[in-house]
Protein backbone atom coordinates (compact mmCIF):
# COMPACT_ATOMS: atom_id res chain seq x y z
CA UNK A 1 0.00 0.00 0.00
CA UNK A 2 2.86 2.08 1.21
CA UNK A 3 4.56 1.89 -2.32
CA UNK A 4 1.51 2.45 -4.17
CA UNK A 5 0.57 6.03 -2.98
CA UNK A 6 4.53 6.57 -3.17
CA UNK A 7 4.03 5.42 -6.52
CA UNK A 8 1.00 7.92 -7.22
CA UNK A 9 3.03 10.85 -5.22
CA UNK A 10 5.94 10.72 -7.82
CA UNK A 11 3.88 10.42 -10.96
CA UNK A 12 1.86 12.76 -9.91
CA UNK A 13 4.55 15.43 -9.49
CA UNK A 14 6.54 14.09 -12.39
CA UNK A 15 3.15 14.62 -14.69
CA UNK A 16 2.83 18.13 -12.93
CA UNK A 17 6.50 19.51 -13.94
CA UNK A 18 5.60 18.02 -17.55
CA UNK A 19 2.64 20.09 -17.27
CA UNK A 20 4.07 22.89 -16.29
CA UNK A 21 6.91 22.70 -18.36
CA UNK A 22 4.54 22.90 -21.65
CA UNK A 23 3.09 25.79 -20.54
CA UNK A 24 5.90 27.49 -19.65
CA UNK A 25 7.25 26.57 -23.10
CA UNK A 26 4.08 28.26 -24.84
CA UNK A 27 4.36 31.22 -23.12
CA UNK A 28 7.95 31.46 -23.86
CA UNK A 29 7.01 31.19 -27.39
CA UNK A 30 4.38 33.64 -27.67
CA UNK A 31 6.49 36.24 -25.77
CA UNK A 32 9.22 35.73 -28.55
CA UNK A 33 6.98 35.89 -30.79
CA UNK A 34 5.89 39.20 -29.73
CA UNK A 35 9.29 40.67 -28.59
CA UNK A 36 10.54 39.27 -32.88
CA UNK A 37 7.43 41.35 -34.35
CA UNK A 38 7.23 44.30 -31.89
CA UNK A 39 10.35 45.05 -30.24
CA UNK A 40 12.78 46.76 -32.63
CA UNK A 41 16.35 49.04 -31.89
CA UNK A 42 15.63 52.74 -31.49
CA UNK A 43 16.83 54.64 -33.94
CA UNK A 44 17.21 57.67 -32.27
CA UNK A 45 18.77 55.29 -29.06
CA UNK A 46 21.30 57.98 -28.58
CA UNK A 47 19.19 60.71 -28.64
CA UNK A 48 16.53 59.67 -26.30
CA UNK A 49 19.38 57.91 -23.34
CA UNK A 50 20.88 61.20 -23.60
CA UNK A 51 17.71 62.91 -22.96
CA UNK A 52 17.48 60.41 -19.58
CA UNK A 53 21.08 61.07 -18.60
CA UNK A 54 20.96 64.58 -18.82
CA UNK A 55 17.82 64.30 -16.88
CA UNK A 56 19.29 62.40 -13.93
CA UNK A 57 22.43 64.11 -14.06
CA UNK A 58 20.84 67.72 -13.55
CA UNK A 59 18.19 66.69 -10.98
CA UNK A 60 20.20 64.19 -8.31
CA UNK A 61 23.43 65.46 -9.17
CA UNK A 62 23.60 69.04 -10.10
CA UNK A 63 20.47 70.30 -8.67
CA UNK A 64 19.69 72.38 -11.82
CA UNK A 65 16.08 71.78 -11.02
CA UNK A 66 15.24 74.23 -13.66
CA UNK A 67 17.21 72.25 -16.35
CA UNK A 68 15.88 68.92 -15.21
CA UNK A 69 12.17 70.09 -15.43
CA UNK A 70 12.97 70.94 -19.43
CA UNK A 71 13.31 67.22 -20.14
CA UNK A 72 9.77 66.53 -18.82
CA UNK A 73 7.16 66.97 -21.01
CA UNK A 74 3.81 69.16 -20.19
CA UNK A 75 2.10 65.40 -19.45
CA UNK A 76 4.94 64.00 -17.47
CA UNK A 77 3.56 61.11 -15.30
CA UNK A 78 6.18 59.80 -13.07
CA UNK A 79 5.72 56.46 -10.93
CA UNK A 80 7.86 54.55 -8.37
CA UNK A 81 9.15 53.47 -6.42
CA UNK A 82 5.73 51.42 -4.79
CA UNK A 83 2.83 50.97 -7.07
CA UNK A 84 0.59 53.79 -6.03
CA UNK A 85 3.20 56.18 -6.32
CA UNK A 86 2.80 58.97 -8.41
CA UNK A 87 4.22 62.67 -9.24
CA UNK A 88 3.43 65.23 -12.01
CA UNK A 89 6.94 67.09 -13.05
CA UNK A 90 6.24 69.81 -10.59
CA UNK A 91 5.81 67.61 -7.60
CA UNK A 92 8.98 65.98 -8.76
CA UNK A 93 10.90 69.32 -8.43
CA UNK A 94 9.15 70.09 -4.99
CA UNK A 95 10.50 66.78 -3.62
CA UNK A 96 13.83 67.28 -4.89
CA UNK A 97 13.90 70.79 -3.72
CA UNK A 98 13.65 69.26 -0.41
CA UNK A 99 16.08 66.37 -0.71
CA UNK A 100 18.35 68.95 -1.54
CA UNK A 101 18.22 70.82 1.93
CA UNK A 102 19.41 67.39 3.65
CA UNK A 103 21.47 65.59 1.07
CA UNK A 104 25.00 66.64 -0.02
CA UNK A 105 28.12 65.23 -1.91
CA UNK A 106 25.65 63.65 -4.52
CA UNK A 107 26.87 61.51 -7.45
CA UNK A 108 25.67 59.15 -10.06
CA UNK A 109 26.36 56.24 -11.80
CA UNK A 110 24.87 54.26 -14.48
CA UNK A 111 24.55 52.63 -17.89
CA UNK A 112 21.51 53.18 -20.25
CA UNK A 113 19.61 51.17 -23.18
CA UNK A 114 16.80 52.04 -25.34
CA UNK A 115 14.42 49.68 -27.00
CA UNK A 116 11.45 50.99 -29.86
CA UNK A 117 8.31 49.43 -28.99
CA UNK A 118 6.22 49.17 -32.66
CA UNK A 119 2.96 48.07 -31.02
CA UNK A 120 0.17 47.52 -28.24
CA UNK A 121 -0.24 50.22 -25.03
CA UNK A 122 4.04 50.50 -24.58
CA UNK A 123 4.25 51.83 -28.48
CA UNK A 124 6.56 53.91 -28.79
CA UNK A 125 10.81 55.23 -27.74
CA UNK A 126 11.89 53.56 -24.31
CA UNK A 127 15.24 54.61 -22.90
CA UNK A 128 16.00 52.80 -19.36
CA UNK A 129 19.22 53.08 -16.92
CA UNK A 130 20.25 51.22 -13.94
CA UNK A 131 23.04 52.73 -11.67
CA UNK A 132 23.47 53.94 -8.23
CA UNK A 133 22.70 57.48 -6.24
CA UNK A 134 25.27 58.15 -3.81
CA UNK A 135 25.04 61.07 -1.13
CA UNK A 136 25.38 62.16 2.69
CA UNK A 137 22.64 62.33 5.09
CA UNK A 138 23.69 63.49 8.55
CA UNK A 139 26.94 62.52 8.04
CA UNK A 140 26.17 58.96 6.78
CA UNK A 141 26.80 57.73 3.77
CA UNK A 142 24.16 56.29 1.66
CA UNK A 143 23.82 54.07 -1.07
CA UNK A 144 20.97 53.69 -3.54
CA UNK A 145 20.67 50.92 -6.53
CA UNK A 146 17.75 52.28 -8.57
CA UNK A 147 16.34 51.48 -12.09
CA UNK A 148 14.33 53.99 -14.01
CA UNK A 149 12.66 53.32 -17.48
CA UNK A 150 11.17 56.58 -19.66
CA UNK A 151 9.45 56.99 -22.46
CA UNK A 152 10.20 59.73 -24.54
CA UNK A 153 8.23 61.59 -27.24
CA UNK A 154 9.84 64.27 -29.32
CA UNK A 155 13.24 64.31 -26.89
CA UNK A 156 10.67 64.93 -23.60
CA UNK A 157 9.98 62.34 -21.13
CA UNK A 158 6.28 61.96 -20.76
CA UNK A 159 6.00 58.62 -18.56
CA UNK A 160 8.78 56.87 -16.02
CA UNK A 161 8.66 54.20 -13.57
CA UNK A 162 11.90 54.46 -10.97
CA UNK A 163 12.72 51.64 -8.88
CA UNK A 164 14.54 51.71 -5.73
CA UNK A 165 14.75 50.07 -1.97
CA UNK A 166 13.40 52.50 0.61
CA UNK A 167 14.17 50.57 3.81
CA UNK A 168 17.56 49.84 2.86
CA UNK A 169 17.84 53.83 2.79
CA UNK A 170 16.32 54.00 6.09
CA UNK A 171 18.29 50.91 7.29
CA UNK A 172 21.85 52.84 6.23
CA UNK A 173 20.79 56.13 8.42
CA UNK A 174 20.22 54.07 11.41
CA UNK A 175 16.59 53.16 11.48
CA UNK A 176 15.41 50.05 12.06
CA UNK A 177 12.50 48.09 11.35
CA UNK A 178 10.17 46.77 14.21
CA UNK A 179 7.40 44.43 13.63
CA UNK A 180 3.67 44.78 14.84
CA UNK A 181 2.96 43.98 18.58
CA UNK A 182 1.55 40.50 18.65
CA UNK A 183 4.34 38.60 16.08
Amino acid sequence: MKTTKTTCLILASLLFGISSTNVLAQTTDATSAYQKENIKENPTADQDTKVLADYTNALLVSGDLDKAKSFLADNFNGHGPGVNDSATAEQVIATWKENYKTQTNRKVNFVENSWLVTDGIYKGKWAVMWGEYDCTVDGEDVRVPFQTTAHIVDGKIDYSVSYWDNLSIFQSLGYTLTPPKGN
